[in-house]
């Protein structure tokens, strides 16, 4: 009764009083396109980017303690205002909101906008989270790292419940704020769902696997299994699976007639990557392959083929390891082995259909096939991608045939790769050409123990943030001055993520100088 009416005081002084405090504080959508004082005292001079601590929507001293403790670490001073700039990013600029259920007072829910736009994508909430799994640890009080989380997984459920096709939503009733207009959802497409609850419903199977990842990541750190018990989480994964094994069907049927599949989507737009060819259901799938389909990528650009082989390894990773929280929840051992048998499978139908042979790489992972021979040979900078493969955790780096995708990804014969005097990344159809990607530069970072790799991708990154401090989503790669998204906090947190990996696998690169 004491904790519950802990809760509900917390969240009273929340509605009532940081409403008016951050009534004083800067629109960060527009303080992020200038630069403040202090300035870094290396070459780049880069801004100060964090609010005052006032006007920031979360504060942990985990985190501030950690960005303090960098300093000694980071040698650069313009590599480390980049880092004191963009680690903290989510947590300075993007809980929109931090309250309980209306209907449960120990349910906590964290409304956690991806930046410049005022939605929650389970994709960038999961992720966003997930710059902060090293300092994560058990703990019930409302102001700490787990209890976001926690709040983060709660409200992810209850979209899932609510619109399992769709990959963003609208804040929470109980958060009092309003909903945010999108380019208005077609008319036609299936099922339908209201604006008021959905910013976009674009089906996208990482989507989903975001959820079992977060929950994963929770879990593995804070060993809370009673908290899975609790609320909708069994529930969220009962509608996942229910959702994708409806979308392992084919196009047609056995004897040749067309199967009726769950989703359609067909939007009025200028752009062919905004909607699905085939009066919405997008290009024809084989039966029978066991692969799920997407008929989004991470990126909201539709697919060409719908066996898309990043979102797959994805769910495939993080429906085994949820599985493994199924089990311990107790009275669930069933769905616990349905949960694994089904990853398994997903697996099994990556390894069969996923693999295509190259003329110069040799085996290597295609990024999207059909199930009828065709395959899609790219890779893309959104994560889940080919190039993320190790990072979440669906294979080893050394695996003979991820490095010969690896090697094609980085070179001239990944369309997607683009190359330029400022910056050399993955880029992708969402900004179209001439755009890198420094979030595939991160990754890039991630996947490899090349100091020379990691040195040359760090100096780029630091080189493209137009001396704003802070990762843009894209930059053009031949004018440092031509970027897009000023505010994009998942790729400022991985950034932070990447540096906090590299000070425990390669602490001497943190050490140098990128002047």
């Amino acid at each position: 009764m004491q904790a519950t009416l802990s809760l509900l005081v917390a969240a009273a002084f929340f509605f009532s009083e940081v409403p008016r405090v951050r009534a004083q504080c800067p629109d960060y959508s527009i303080y992020s396109q200038q630069r403040h004082e202090p300035f870094s005292t290396g070459r780049y001079n880069l801004s100060y980017m964090r609010p005052e601590p006032a006007c920031r929507t979360f504060n942990s001293s985990d985190v501030e303690d950690k960005i303090v403790a960098m300093k000694d670490v980071i040698k650069d001073p313009d590599l480390y205002r980049l880092f004191e700039n963009s680690f903290p990013n989510s947590l300075d600029t993007a809980v929109k909101w931090k309250g309980v259920s209306a209907s449960n007072a120990e349910e906590e829910l964290t409304f956690l906008i991806t930046g410049d736009i005022n939605a929650m994508w389970l994709r960038d909430s999961a992720n966003q989270m997930q710059s902060y799994l090293s300092l994560l640890k058990a703990n019930t009080s409302t102001s700490s790292l787990a209890s976001l989380y926690r709040g983060v997984i709660n409200l992810q459920a209850r979209y899932i419940l609510s619109a399992p096709h769709c990959n963003s939503f609208q804040p929470p009733i109980e958060s009092g704020l309003a909903p945010t207009q999108n380019q208005a959802l077609p008319d036609d497409f299936t099922p339908p769902v209201a604006n008021t609850t959905v910013f976009e419903c674009k089906y996208e199977l990482d989507s989903l696997a975001a959820f079992l990842e977060i929950s994963t990541n929770y879990y593995q750190a804070t060993g809370d299994v009673a908290f899975f018990g609790k609320f909708e989480w069994v529930s969220a994964v009962q509608m996942i699976l229910e959702t994708t094994e409806a979308l392992l069907v084919g196009t047609y049927a056995s004897n040749g007639s067309v199967n009726a599949v769950p989703y359609t989507w067909m939007r009025t737009t200028t752009s062919a990557t905004e909607t699905l060819s085939n009066e919405g259901r997008g290009n024809p799938v084989q039966e029978g392959t066991g692969l799920v389909r997407s008929m989004f990528r991470p990126s909201d650009d539709a697919t060409i083929y719908q066996l898309f082989i990043p979102a797959n390894m994805m769910f495939s990773r993080y429906l085994d390891s949820a599985s493994t929280i199924m089990a311990a929840i107790g009275g669930q051992r069933n769905l616990a082995n349905h949960m694994h048998n089904f990853a398994t499978s997903i697996r099994s139908a990556i390894t069969q259909y996923g693999i295509v042979t190259d003329p110069t790489y040799g085996q290597v992972y295609a990024f999207e096939v059909d199930g009828f021979g065709s395959a899609n040979r790219m890779d893309d900078a959104n994560i889940p991608s080919l190039l993320s493969a190790p990072f979440i955790g669906y294979l080893n780096g050394t695996d003979p045939i991820y490095q010969n995708t690896r090697s094609f990804i980085l070179s001239s014969n990944n369309p997607y790769y683009m190359r330029g005097p400022v910056i050399n990344a993955v880029g992708g159809p969402h900004v179209s050409f001439g755009y890198a990607w420094p979030m595939a530069s991160i990754m890039r970072i991630f996947t490899t123990s090349s100091t020379s790799e990691i040195e040359t991708a760090l100096k780029e990154i630091l080189s493209s943030t137009d001396g704003l401090g802070l990762i843009h989503e894209s930059v053009n790669t031949f004018d440092a001055g031509d970027w897009t998204r000023q505010w994009f906090s998942w790729a400022n947190g991985l950034f932070g993520q990447c540096l906090l990996d590299l000070e425990g696998r390669l602490p001497g690169v943190l050490g140098g100088s990128y002047q």
